[in-house]
């Protein structure tokens, strides 16, 4: 599989943006393959993005296969906050 560009991974986040945050508000959690580090990265930063949309800390948990990203419990520690992405 080709990497994707850095372009690509802003559209891809900024597109999965909204469909988790709605996923989100409906079930409370959502769950997505993600096996490699650079998928979980992306969806680190989704995750990131749809708190600051939802005005709540969210929060991504990956295993090497899939990532869940849930809203943060309260007086949860943060492990991971996203890195920007490079050009």
């Amino acid at each position: 599989m080709t990497p994707l560009t850095a372009d690509e991974k802003r559209r891809a986040e900024a597109n999965f943006v909204p469909m988790v945050a709605e996923h989100l508000t409906a079930s409370g959690r959502f769950r997505i393959s993600a096996d490699t580090p650079d998928l979980v990265e992306m969806f680190q930063n989704v995750a990131h993005s749809v708190g600051e949309l939802l005005g709540r800390r969210v929060v991504g948990y990956a295993n090497g296969r899939y990532m869940v990203i849930t809203f943060a419990e309260a007086g949860s520690l943060v492990v991971a906050e996203p890195r920007p992405l490079e050009d």
